[in-house]
């Protein structure tokens, strides 16, 4: 099966079966037989009728399904205000088309759930609906946005992708395709669906003045359809230093005609650009010394507006994107309202809720509403989350207002810890988890998200638009597959699973630490063979991206690029950059002198290499037609703020001794020997722990040093016994020889420069039975993914339950649904983890948790642990909310928390996290030694017994 399954795709974008092709109104392909309706036969499409007195962004729309139709058929489709003859899709708005009115009036076309709802459209066949028309697809919708949906909602089914323009995706041809007789209704529920385009300099700033001249009405029709047929109408337009409305006057015309509702972003009140203060503004934009010139300013937004859909942004913040006082001074700001509220009244001379409103509570604003500040209940409450995907607050279950609630999210920002803009860091399993969040919670009149350039953020913003459009037909289930949905839409099902295997992955390993935080002592060169997992694991991502840009058609090339194989290729490489840079850093304190070397030079190909990764996105790609898009920089930050331009890192270089010099260096030890105080000693091998540790040989001087290694125990095995220069050298164990219990080893190794060096290796070879299923102790912790427990409690309508592919390593576990629910009564929701420990003593529990804040406003999200019978420590996640420890979370993107707990004996063990609030989301449980190694991601799962 090739691309076919994709053309019967349902609204959500969810790839429905086989069976599919059996609901009513799904387009599938081949021959029309029976009522079906021929969309394409033969390679000929449909005539496509409009009535003359139509909205004009109907009309628009309907030029764009003639033309979508002839891209999938290969030939012209007709289009004009004559039904025509034959077969026809008729498309109107009702009260607006003469022929739709007329069969509502017949009582042939239903729309009693369509007619007086906000963007609803339907769509049905009908034969003999008008005179010289044999059968007919109706798309009505119950106003202009819901017949446009109700149009590119066709589009997108018959297999155009809505990133067909953005991203170069090509149209599959399709000679015979049609539509099954029946009637299919849909509209939105979350009122407005938008994304804000920002942070634009000088990635998209400088391919929209390359392509358009600017950022005017050329460039914002192109972001207007994007958004249409993505099933938005809300827009931020940029606003670095532009003004929409100001820059060119036709941007606000030509988005009221497309029908998409424009707004400003949450620091621009009053339908007027923050650069326009410094265009036009007089004194300063303080409004107690200036307030008459600020309401002349924002007079003039108002009037501009006129009549064009808008939602007005209101309040205030300070020059800047800053914040207005350094105290919350509500009483001002409730000034600043009212008297903004007065100036819309006066200009549209209508009551002031007539005119949709929106105050923003971003940064510091909450705390106006935290200290209890309101505004009038029709003007919609805008939480947001951190700047980093943590949604800050929620309204309380129930709570209702004229004006409704919404969240202002992210996937770009510029700000501490460090700015995020490069590529895509976003992973959609943890944007439907906080979303989901906020539709549980009420938050239904207005989802936006900044989206930074627009452009690498396909993906995430298809989700997002997706989830706002029907968040309870976005299930787990829905969620999960979204990905591989998506990928089938672009590429087709042929390499459809594997694709979404890419974009899940890539997704996951950029968002366990943002590109721009990443340095050279992030992954550890030293513990857990971290840093080498981790380039393994972008290098294999990298050669599984090639294979299938290898296997695709030529024609998918471009988008492929774009959509997988750049980001995936240019992020590996900045990690292995770093890593480099360490490594490199690491082997000249150690006195590795040709190591060293090799490293810098590694890191020198690798900067080469990202410069290269931009020429070919900007050169090659679609023959330079996404130039400048991937010229954000991303290398050697030092600060929050971005560098002025990429810098190659500070590399260290080693001068060698003359002759031959050996030198050793052991895991876990940043030293190197000779030269260091006591001994090397290897971490303890374990029976039920890694397979091998490894000791490093190499050369500090100028000529190779031959070396020779000697097992003390003949238990002990060695990779290889000899050898001249720089060489890992892999330890293990025979077990089956081993002594049991505690023990202890040594390897001799000496050098032909007549070095002498001795390596203890530790182990330990318990003898005890361990039971079937339990996680076993070893290396100094027991490690478990959370979706790995051993049994769930729950009840009171609370269920446990898996989000597949969120967080840093495998998955997420939290409780359904996430509403507050009444207390327990005497039973507790927990997961269990059945373990094996082998000593007594006091141990360290540690939970990796998604860096979720307490939405409620309350004093923190709490869990609890105990062991077996224990007593249940009760833990607060974010309780003090300092700066320091937010930073570390989101630039950690974990919350760990410990406790710490007595263990009497030796043998099985049960560790217990009991819910107590809902919203937390648990990675990983981990049961930890003092003194047991650490590092970023930590260790892998601990061996689970047979």
């Amino acid at each position: 099966m090739t691309g076919f399954l994709a053309l019967c795709l349902f609204w959500l974008g969810a790839a429905l079966p086989a069976s599919a092709c059996e609901d009513p109104g799904a387009v599938c392909p081949g021959a029309a037989s029976g009522e079906a309706f021929a969309l394409i036969a033969s390679g000929r499409p449909a005539v496509v009728h409009t009535d003359p007195g139509d909205h004009a962004g109907l009309l628009r729309a309907a030029a764009d399904l003639r033309g979508d139709l002839e891209r999938v058929s290969g030939s012209p489709s007709p289009l004009g205000h004559d039904a025509g003859e034959g077969l026809a899709v008729i498309v109107g708005t009702l009260g607006r088309s003469a022929v739709i009115d007329a069969l509502v009036a017949e009582g042939r076309l239903d729309v009693s759930d369509v007619a007086g709802q906000w963007e609803a459209f339907v769509q049905q066949v009908i034969d003999n609906p008008a005179p010289g028309v044999d059968r007919a697809l109706i798309i009505a919708g119950s106003d202009m946005r819901g017949a446009i949906y109700g149009v590119y909602d066709l589009s997108e089914r018959m297999g155009v992708s809505p990133w067909t323009w953005w991203a170069d995706v090509p149209v599959v041809r399709q000679g015979d395709l049609h539509v099954l007789p029946g009637r299919r209704a849909d509209r939105p529920r979350v009122r407005y669906r938008g994304i804000f385009l920002n942070d634009e300099n000088p990635a998209l700033y400088g391919w929209v003045n390359e392509t358009f001249g600017g950022f005017n009405h050329h460039s914002y029709t192109r972001v207007f359809e994007l958004t249409l047929r993505l099933k938005g109408n809300y827009l931020w337009p940029a606003m670095w230093g532009k003004a929409f409305s100001d820059d060119d006057p036709l941007n606000a015309v030509m988005a009221n005609e497309y029908g998409v509702v424009i707004g400003t972003s949450h620091h621009e009140p009053m339908m007027r650009a923050h650069v326009e203060w410094e265009r036009y503004g007089v004194g300063a934009w303080d409004y107690t010394t200036n307030p008459d010139a600020l309401r002349r300013f924002w007079r003039e937004g108002v009037t501009r507006m006129g009549g064009h859909e808008s939602l007005v942004t209101v309040g205030m913040r300070g020059d800047g994107d800053e914040a207005m006082t350094e105290d919350t001074a509500t009483a001002l700001l409730e000034t600043i309202v009212a008297d903004q509220r007065d100036i819309i009244a006066e200009v549209t001379g209508r009551d002031p809720a007539e005119t949709p409103q929106v105050w923003a509570l971003y940064k510091e604003v909450q705390d106006y509403y935290d200290d209890g500040m309101r505004v009038p209940d029709d003007v919609t409450l805008l939480f947001a989350d951190d700047n980093w995907g943590n949604i800050r607050r929620l309204p309380a279950p129930g709570s209702e207002r004229p004006g409704g609630y919404g969240v202002y999210f992210h996937f770009d920002y510029v700000g501490g810890p460090r700015n995020y803009k490069w590529l895509n860091t976003t992973q959609v399993e943890r944007t439907w988890e906080q979303m989901n969040l906020a539709w549980e919670y009420g938050a239904d009149r207005l989802w936006i998200v900044n989206v930074g350039d627009l452009k690498p953020m396909e993906l995430p913003i298809s989700a997002f638009l997706a989830q706002a459009w029907n968040p309870e037909a976005m299930t787990l289930e829905a969620m999960n597959g979204f990905t591989r949905d998506w990928a089938a839409q672009q590429f087709g099902e042929q390499h459809a699973d594997e694709i979404a295997d890419l974009l899940r992955l890539y997704t996951r390993y950029n968002s366990r630490r943002k590109p721009e935080l990443i340095g050279p002592d992030t992954f550890s060169l030293l513990n857990h063979n971290e840093a080498e997992l981790v380039t393994a694991d972008w290098a294999d991502l990298a050669r599984r991206a090639d294979a299938v840009r290898a296997a695709l058609p030529p024609e998918y090339d471009d988008a492929f690029v774009q959509l997988v194989w750049f980001p995936i290729h240019a992020s590996g490489n900045l990690t292995a950059l770093h890593v480099e840079t360490g490594r490199n850093r690491l082997y000249a304190a150690q006195g590795r002198a040709a190591a060293a070397g090799a490293a810098a030079q590694q890191v020198r190909d690798l900067f080469a290499r990202d410069a290269e990764l931009t020429r070919i996105y900007h050169q090659d790609v679609a023959d330079g037609r996404w130039n400048h898009m991937m010229s954000q920089t991303h290398i050697s930050y030092t600060y929050w703020q971005q560098p002025d331009e990429d810098v190659l890192p500070d590399l260290a270089e080693v001068t060698p001794v003359a002759g031959a010099a050996l030198g050793v260096a052991v895991e876990g030890d940043a030293r190197a020997w000779p030269g260091s105080g006591g001994g090397p000693v290897l971490p303890s091998l374990h029976r039920h722990g890694v397979e091998s540790r490894w000791i490093d040989l190499f050369d500090r001087g100028d000529q190779p040093a031959a070396w020779t290694l000697e097992a003390g125990e003949p238990w002990i095995r060695l990779s290889a016994a000899e050898g001249r220069g720089d060489l890992r050298v892999r330890v293990s164990v025979d077990w089956s020889a081993a002594p049991e219990g505690q023990a202890e080893g040594f390897i001799q190794m000496r050098g032909a420069d007549g070095t002498e060096i001795t390596v203890l290796v530790p182990i330990l070879n318990p003898d005890a039975p361990v039971e079937p299923g339990r996680f076993i102790e070893a290396d100094g912790h027991v490690t478990m993914e959370a979706e790995h427990y051993a049994r769930t409690l729950e009840g009171q309508g609370v269920e446990w339950r898996v989000i597949p592919g969120l967080g840093r390593t495998l998955s997420g576990v939290t409780t359904t649904p996430p509403r507050p629910r009444r207390r327990n009564r005497g039973r507790g929701r927990r997961l269990e983890y059945d373990v094996h420990l082998f000593e007594p003593g006091e141990v360290e529990v540690r939970l990796v948790l998604s860096p979720t804040l307490d939405f409620r406003g309350g004093a923190g999200l709490r869990f609890g642990v105990s062991i077996n019978d224990g007593p249940v420590q009760v833990v607060t996640m974010n309780p003090t909310d300092t700066a320091a420890a937010w930073e570390g979370d989101v630039a950690n993107a974990v919350a760990v928390h410990a406790t710490r707990h007595p263990v009497e004996r030796a043998g099985p063990h049960t560790i217990k996290v009991w819910r107590i609030d809902p919203g937390v989301v648990i990675q990983r449980v981990m049961l930890v030694r003092d003194g047991a190694p650490d590092s970023y991601l930590g260790p892998l799962e601990s061996a689970r017994a047979d």
